[in-house]
């Protein structure tokens, strides 16, 4: 897969889910879970990032067993 190969740390992407729902499998998130890689879905207002000199942070709370949870995610543009 392009995006393990590439050695991403995250892929974060502004839909629901990165995987297609009409199966039962999620193979996207099994190859990038698998090797270490996070994903955050749901965002918003991608297209107003710049494509560099920005941080993205995603704080999600303090969960134990579960396989999904909320972040409170943002970015900081970074002045040159």
């Amino acid at each position: 897969m392009y995006l393990r190969d590439c050695n991403v740390k995250l892929v974060g992407i502004d839909s629901h889910n990165i995987d297609d729902t009409a199966g039962r499998t999620r193979p996207v998130h099994t190859v990038l879970l698998g090797v270490g890689i996070l994903i955050v879905e749901h965002l918003c207002n991608l297209n107003k990032l710049p494509d560099q000199n920005f941080k993205f942070t995603a704080t999600p709370p303090k969960f134990k067993g579960v396989g999904t949870f909320p972040v409170r995610a943002f970015a900081s543009i970074e002045k040159k």
